[in-house]
């Protein structure tokens, strides 16, 4: 059976006053919503300036959770989570218009991860992050929404220009700007001892994916591992709120798949 542990930690940093980031997890209850429904992790990093970012990331989180809930058992999470965000976007616009004048400009970005069986499905929408991290490298699942990366893709910019482009933290796509907006939906194998890390800018604006790596170590302690991460985020910029999910896979269920129901492997 999928067996996972897991630390979160959420930081307002050195120079901003409130903390506009938000995280939730779903953790099954018995061994058969493990099976049936499995693992939910969501964090979001609200924009908006005075309170309107904190009420986005927590309108987005908080509808992605109560989603999963209702979610059929056994429900592909690919299409499950894709809806899911969809909805949060629209909770995020119908928040902004009851808000009138006040909520102008209210908007979120949004990574969420589910895990299942053998498998971690993964969506996003903005430039908070999803990591894999295994045998000691840490490979982003996720692509940012900003406009210097967009332009990295369109060999507009080299890597290393769309890393320090004024528009690196810019987004081009976040919950709460349309109506209806494109989600990046991936699924991936997971292995025991894989650790996967959601993150919003604040850590991986600041921290290097290299020192990701040789910090989240599979023999230690995961909550001293989030501390020491957002410590170190702190003391290299400190700029932002600094928000984490730091899950390691203890053991997985090997199943394929035939015709939507799940089969298990020897």
């Amino acid at each position: 059976m999928l067996e996972v542990e897991f630390a979160q930690l959420s930081d307002p940093g050195r120079i901003r006053p409130r903390n506009e980031d938000y995280l939730g997890h779903i953790a099954p209850s018995s061994p058969t919503l493990v099976r049936s429904h499995g693992w939910l992790f969501v964090l979001a990093d609200g924009v908006g300036g005075q309170r309107q970012g904190e009420v986005a990331s927590r309108a987005a989180v908080e509808e992605v959770l109560a989603g999963f809930r209702r979610a059929k058992p056994m429900e592909s999470h690919g299409p499950l989570l894709a809806r899911l965000v969809q909805a949060a976007n629209a909770r995020i616009c119908e928040t902004e218009a009851l808000a009138g004048p006040a909520g102008t400009g209210m908007s979120s970005t949004i990574v969420v991860c589910a895990l299942r069986f053998d498998r971690a499905t993964v969506a996003h929408v903005g430039d908070s992050r999803c990591y894999l991290i295994r045998k000691g490298k840490a490979r982003p699942i996720t692509s940012d929404h900003t406009v210097a990366n967009e332009q990295f893709h369109l060999g507009i910019l080299s890597a290393e220009e769309a890393k320090s482009a004024s528009t690196s933290h810019v987004l081009s796509r976040s919950l709460g700007t349309n109506l209806f907006v494109r989600v990046d939906v991936k699924e991936l194998q997971v292995q025991a001892e894989d650790a996967l890390l959601l993150c919003s800018d604040g850590l991986h604006g600041a921290v290097s994916d290299s020192e990701l790596a040789h910090t989240i170590s599979p023999r230690r302690d995961l909550q001293e591992i989030a501390g020491e991460l957002a410590a170190s985020a702190n003391r290299q910029d400190g700029s932002d709120n600094v928000s984490l999910h730091l899950i390691r896979v203890r053991n997985v269920e090997r199943t394929g798949m035939y015709r939507g129901r799940p089969y298990k492997l020897n």
